[in-house]
């Protein structure tokens, strides 16, 4: 899409190294201020001047002002004195394109950054916000509205694909599970009169039938956050995009992601593996006691390691899509972002996560109790043993409330993703200015006048 931003441009990137929120580029001790005449017309004798001393940042733009040509005349009445902190008038026009508010380019480059002045002590008018998210640094309530505002404006190609991706995944998984799983197996896990053999044939059945239908859904997940990504990137520049659009720009990078996701889940299964052997083969041994304290041990280490990697890669799904990035490019770029901020990231991972998983069960769970209901044991079967007869009845309708789940969970998840990878940048690149640029916002970035440099 031709007007989407320069995603894989993110400029001097002062993520390198650098803190978040750190203040921008000093100014070069030897930059020349405002030039000053040699000689004026009508002051003979005046000696040249030097270089002038630099604006401050606290002031308005320089062409809003004028110097002084030189001391009063007789006669003539000396210049009123500057207005004081109230500034309780509005200059005309306001200091910058926008007229009265002052709706113009301020410090930083961002609309009304001192265009405000005459508004009282309100502070400068809010940013830009051509789309979901206003243009400039995200709190967690405005990245969490900011997903459901990407699927309440653009309910028709944020549902569709959801509701696309999830009834061909979930039809697979039906089908899978009626016509190629066994679960008869499984009962033994039941019986306490079973017998070894039977409890680890039932037990490796259970795990096979449970990696098999993770790896449909894992599909069905890479495809719907491929799209959705690019939907939500569009939504914040206030642009519009249909399914076919959506997916021919995704496309090119399905696989990349599919290899990224898979690439992730192996390194947590190798960290989880390391960190359990050694307790297993001390239990293997005779030394029970000490194996299983060691294995528990193993199991939280590993899972405290996992979890820092899978957060410090959090960002690489959308900057392999975004910036056309390979997967080992898009991973180094993620842990750039993350870096130094890391428990904001996770807290509103969780948060949302929390959100999306509450809002699916309270959809799911009353199709799986009509499933139970509706299937040949029972609600009071199925509550006794916890296991349910897989029955195409049982399957169909909680097929059905899976797919509803799935249709509002998708958005949630990959938006809030979308959304922290651009609020990461903005933070540290000043994406904002090039969004702002590709959404047309007027008088907006560095080009404007008074805009300083900024991280």
């Amino acid at each position: 899409m031709n007007d989407t931003p320069g995603w894989a441009s993110p400029g001097s990137a002062p993520s390198d190294g650098q803190k978040p929120d750190a203040s921008g580029p000093a100014e070069p001790e030897d930059r020349p201020g405002p030039a000053q005449p040699a000689d004026q017309p009508g002051q003979p004798g005046q000696t040249p001047q030097g270089p002038g001393p630099q604006w401050s940042k606290e002031q308005p733009p320089p062409a809003q002002w004028s110097a002084p040509s030189g001391p009063a005349g007789p006669g003539q009445a000396p210049p009123p004195p500057p207005p004081g902190p109230g500034w309780g008038t509005q200059p005309p026009g306001g200091y910058g394109p926008g007229g009265p508010g002052g709706y113009g380019p301020g410090n930083h480059g961002h609309p009304g950054g001192y265009g405000g002045w005459g508004s009282g002590w309100g502070g400068p008018p809010p940013a830009a916000k051509p789309g979901v998210i206003p243009l400039r640094p995200l709190g967690v309530g405005e990245i969490l509205d900011g997903a459901v505002s990407t699927m309440r404006t653009h309910w028709r190609t944020v549902l569709g694909i959801s509701l696309t991706v999830a009834v061909l995944t979930e039809v697979i998984v039906v089908l899978f599970q009626g016509l190629v799983l066994d679960d008869s197996s499984t009962e033994a896990l039941d019986d306490p009169s079973a017998t070894l053999s039977e409890l680890s044939r039932a037990m490796g059945d259970a795990l096979l039938n449970s990696s098999v239908i993770f790896v449909i859904s894992l599909v069905g997940t890479v495809i719907a956050t491929a799209l959705l990504t690019t939907v939500t990137s569009r939504a914040v520049l206030g642009k519009s995009v249909t399914i076919g659009e959506a997916w021919r720009d995704a496309r090119p990078q399905v696989l990349k992601l599919f290899g990224l996701i898979c690439l992730l889940l192996l390194i947590t299964a190798g960290i989880v593996t390391v960190g359990t052997l050694p307790g297993i083969l001390i239990a293997a041994a005779g030394s029970t006691g000490p194996g299983v304290a060691l294995t528990v041990l193993g199991v939280i280490g590993a899972g405290i390691v996992a979890l820092w990697l899978m957060i410090r890669f959090s960002l690489a799904s959308p900057a392999l899509m975004l910036e056309k990035q390979g997967i080992k490019k898009a991973m180094s770029r993620s842990a750039k972002l993350v870096r130094g901020t890391w428990w904001r990231i996770f807290g509103i991972q969780l948060l949302a996560t929390i959100i999306a998983n509450v809002v699916a069960s309270i959809i799911v769970i009353p199709f799986t109790f009509l499933a139970a209901a509706l299937s040949g044991d029972g609600i009071t079967g199925w509550l006794n043993t916890g296991v349910a007869s897989l029955g195409w009845t049982f399957l169909i309708v909680s097929g059905i409330g899976s797919v509803i789940g799935s249709m509002i969970t998708f958005p949630i998840t990959a938006g809030v993703t979308v959304l922290l990878y651009i609020d990461q940048r903005i933070r540290r690149e000043a994406l904002d200015l090039e969004l702002a640029r590709a959404a047309g916002v007027q008088g907006y970035g560095p080009t404007a006048p008074g805009a300083t440099p900024r991280s």
